[in-house]
């Protein structure tokens, strides 16, 4: 055998043992789907005659504020294929017009928008403002304490965005935190990785690609907990899609009009990643209002619902005179009665002002008496679906806070 044919051989032979990993992967993202499908299939969710439960999408940009290619007939359509209740925009802030102003609102092909900004301050802190209106569109450049003072005197919502980033956690005004982020955790992947990943599994597996970079935000909850501890407020968590659409190929001609192009990130895959499930008591109207006062009250948790429908989680608790939910405060009493249920079995972890504090597996419904003040919250796994999806939470609840 001659020199060139032996090189062209360990050559073959080295892409080939390279490529391995991958097709591993691959198949370990079919067992994924399998599992996700047959846990679906298990759901008994139990009626709720207090609430009804929305699911929808926070942390949305199209065209308007630049860095996104996107318009507003692919939001609408992708929110409708997921059958999504609500979305909020949060556009970037423009110099030349209010963002704010001409994103969507209102009710549109059934599902609600909520219009907003991302604004981001002096100190390059940034905040997600919501609803938005004229007086909304802040300069660049704004302080931190003009922001929110603005803010609140329009009894708008303001959350931390990209906590990592933020410096003013004692800053009066705020009202949440966006402890995950799709594109914060996204900034983790490994080039090359995901590059061959893509190649091998993109065809059959585009949604679950997620799966192999997904990871608890474990800093961004840290913060969280830190905040509702050090300053003994209320505060939601939230999660971000940081949807935008806007990586991808695409050939265009000089109209704009695209002659050939695929997206990576369109908001309808965007959209099924994570969302937030919020709760209306029962014979309320859904609208602006009651969304809005439902999310600044915490009454809502962050599901990934890729990985299998969360819909149906509650997590309440009782001293034996009241009964709150997530988001609620609770008086100590005696005693409280933390109770959690899902529609599957899973692995449940209680923690108390951010230090794991019980767990349990195998169980639907579950109830924890608590004997000391603190801020409770849960966070939810699923042991059944194979790794590393099963060690990543798929549930994230606010908390319930024991004075």
């Amino acid at each position: 055998m001659k020199r060139w044919q032996k090189l062209s051989l360990v050559l073959l032979a080295v892409i080939i043992c390279s490529q391995v990993p991958f097709a591993y992967r691959r198949y370990r993202l079919g067992r994924l789907r399998d599992a996700i499908q047959q846990l679906n299939s298990e759901r008994q969710p139990k009626s709720d005659d207090k609430f009804v439960e929305y699911k929808g999408v926070l942390h949305v940009h199209s065209h308007l504020g630049g860095h996104s290619s996107g318009n507003f007939q692919e939001i609408i359509a992708a929110a409708k294929q997921n059958q999504l209740n609500f979305v909020v925009m949060t556009e970037h802030t423009s110099a030349d017009f209010n963002t704010a102003a001409l994103t969507l609102k209102d009710v549109h092909d059934g599902v609600l928008f909520i219009n907003g900004n991302e604004v981001s301050t002096r100190t390059k802190e940034r905040l997600l403002i919501f609803p938005g209106d004229e007086a909304a569109n802040l300069p660049e450049g704004s302080s931190i304490a003009d922001v929110l003072a603005r803010t609140k005197a329009r009894n708008a919502l303001a959350l931390v965005a990209y906590p990592e980033e933020f410096k003013s956690w004692k800053a009066p005004g705020y009202d949440g935190v966006e402890v995950y982020n799709v594109y914060t955790n996204a900034k983790h992947i490994n080039p090359f990785v995901i590059i061959f990943d893509s190649l091998w599994s993109y065809s059959s597996y585009p949604d679950l690609l997620f799966a192999t970079f997904y990871a608890r935000p474990a800093n961004s909850l840290n913060m969280w907990d830190d905040a509702i501890r050090t300053t003994d407020k209320r505060l939601v968590a939230t999660a971000g899609n940081d949807a935008h659409a806007n990586v991808g190929l695409s050939l265009n001609d000089a109209s704009g009009k695209t002659w050939f192009g695929f997206k990576a990130d369109p908001y309808e895959r965007s959209f099924r990643l994570v969302r937030m499930h919020v709760l209306v008591p029962h014979g309320e109207p859904f609208n602006s209002n009651t969304l809005l006062q439902a999310l600044a009250a915490g009454h809502a948790f962050i599901g990934f619902d890729l990985f299998g429908e969360t819909a149906g989680f509650r997590f309440t608790a009782t001293n034996g005179n009241y009964q709150k939910i997530q988001g609620d405060e609770i008086a100590l009493g005696n005693g409280v009665t933390l109770s959690v249920q899902l529609p599957v079995d899973a692995h449940f972890v209680l923690l108390r002002d951010g230090k794991a504090f019980r767990d349990d597996t195998g169980l639907k419904v579950r109830d924890y008496t608590v004997t000391e003040k603190g801020s409770y919250r849960v966070e939810v796994y699923l042991p059944q679906l194979p790794g590393p999806v099963s060690d990543q939470p798929w549930i994230i609840s606010n908390p319930i806070y024991v004075k």
